[in-house]
């Protein structure tokens, strides 16, 4: 085994492997922080520049745009209200709200801290525990991805803002908007309206932009209007360590989420970034903080989302299955050069899988230094006037809608659900609660269908296996929690 290191360490260090993966990483930051511009997009126009490269050169460059992609989309999110990424529409929660009140920098540092600890646990992880954690993702059908699913969608209890029924309407409204385009088990079309543009169902970063940034230059042009805007004041400096330890438990929750839930094919950062927020609130003393500008809310949704990164590459290298869709790019990028990710490659081809790991490990403190040095300039936006700012945003928003798949139909989706968001918003209906039954309603659906599919109808599938009940058991006591909590304190109506 120590050959094989000193070979990898051999096979490694070169000034290309080093610099692939550093010039991944700010790639990876810019495309994240681009609305519209999401990582498997980086992570696939990256590709084609490395197939002239070493297999491990290549490689590192992908994996450095995946793991900088992750963070970039955090810093729109927290100071324009405009999640680069699905999964930094969680730290939109806390984070805007932390810009809002002058806070930008102390946002920023404490979503790079999370980013980077969650990105080396993850790394940790899969170094160690690779064998382990992809024969526990085998072990989930449909049964456990379902009760999983639920239980992730308890969330939504503590993301209601201040009317729990206003909250359960707005993921209703969700759920109902998630039903659109083709019915993936029998083929038909649902809610289309004769619309062939509908078949697909609404994409999904349309209705992000739309949902969080475009009700905000709407309500600024109105507020204008009416003679009633306010502009940002920064105060303060950034995050340090007193913040850092403040948040630790929750940042080391949510990274051991994003480790077991990126271990999984198909979950994908965003689920594991609003579980990671739920829990974070729940455990937290100040839990009525959260969603108006709580620091713990911005360090565990990127702990969340940042603990899929090294994750989602353990049932790549061990079994040969892709994770999610970036990893699925990557996959192609191994088979282009000849290389079949599974047991047989550990076997095979050992020192290079040693290699990646050491670049892997590298690239954590890569991301450190790229975020930290860009910091102080990019946290400068939130001083831009925003009769200037909005308008820039406004464009950002329009070429990130069109450029998912070239469609004018996907602006009108975002301009629509703009419209949709800003009516949820002077009526105070919270639009989280939205977003996560949105993401989490085709898999909730699917996966219950294809039980029902394998049991012939019967429910008890539901229980079949000790995941499934621990998850109901989880799911009970998350509910029981939340409602208790809120007995205590916020009124249900409103």
């Amino acid at each position: 085994m120590l050959e094989n290191i000193a070979d990898a360490f051999a096979l490694f260090l070169t000034v290309d492997n080093a610099f692939s993966i550093f010039a991944g990483v700010v790639i990876g930051v810019v495309i994240g922080a681009i609305p519209g511009m999401t990582t498997p997009m980086g992570v696939a126009l990256v590709l084609p520049f490395t197939f002239t490269m070493q297999p491990v050169t290549g490689i590192l460059l992908l994996l450095g745009v995946y793991k900088g992609g992750l963070y970039g989309g955090s810093i729109t999110a927290i100071l324009i209200k405009a999640p680069g990424t699905p999964a930094a529409s969680c730290t939109v929660l806390d984070g805007y709200p932390l810009t809002q009140q002058g806070e930008a920098r102390k946002a920023l540092d404490m979503a790079l801290y999370a980013s980077c600890f969650a990105d080396f646990v993850s790394n940790l992880a899969l170094i160690l525990l690779a064998g382990l954690l992809a024969a526990f993702a085998l072990r989930f059908g449909p049964p456990e991805f379902f009760t999983l699913i639920v239980f992730s969608l308890t969330i939504i209890a503590g993301v209601s803002g201040d009317s729990l029924v206003k909250g359960i309407a707005s993921a209703a409204l969700g759920l109902l908007f998630a039903t659109v385009g083709l019915d993936m088990v029998y083929g038909t079309n649902r809610f289309i309206f004769d619309n062939w543009n509908l078949m697909g169902g609404l994409s999904f970063i349309p209705v992000l932009i739309g949902l969080f940034a475009l009700p905000e230059i709407i309500r600024y042009f109105a507020d204008r209007a009416a003679g009633r805007t306010q502009a940002a004041v920064m105060r303060g400096g950034g995050a340090g360590w007193r913040e850092f330890r403040a948040c630790f438990k929750s940042i080391l929750r949510g990274s051991l989420i994003g480790v077991v839930l990126g271990s999984i094919p198909g979950i994908g950062g965003a689920p594991s970034a609003f579980l990671s927020y739920g829990e974070a609130r729940r455990n937290s003393k100040r839990p009525h903080n959260f969603g108006k500008g709580e620091l713990e809310g911005v360090a565990a949704a990127e702990a969340g989302n940042n603990g899929v990164a090294g994750a989602t590459m353990i049932p790549l290298l061990a079994l040969g299955v892709p994770g999610d869709v970036i990893t699925a790019v990557i996959l192609g990028a191994f088979m282009i050069h000849g290389l079949r990710p599974g047991p047989v490659m550990f076997a095979d081809n050992i020192t290079l899988i040693y290699a990646l790991f050491i670049g892997i490990m590298l690239s954590s403190a890569y991301l450190f230094v790229v975020g930290k040095f860009s910091i102080r300039a990019i946290s400068r936006i939130a001083e831009v006037p925003n009769r200037i700012l909005y308008p820039v945003v406004l464009m950002l928003c329009l070429f990130g809608a069109f450029a998912i798949n070239n469609s004018v139909f996907d602006v009108l989706v975002m301009l629509l659900m703009g419209v949709v968001g800003y009516l949820m918003l002077i009526l105070r209906f919270a639009a989280p609660p939205f977003l996560i039954a949105f993401i989490l309603g085709p898999l909730l659906e699917d996966n219950f269908r294809q039980s029902m599919i394998l049991s012939e109808g019967n429910l008890s599938i539901l229980f079949r296996s000790g995941i499934c009940i621990v998850f109901w058991i989880l799911t009970v006591a998350s509910l029981w929690f939340l409602f208790q909590s809120r007995r205590r304190s916020i009124p249900l109506g409103g």
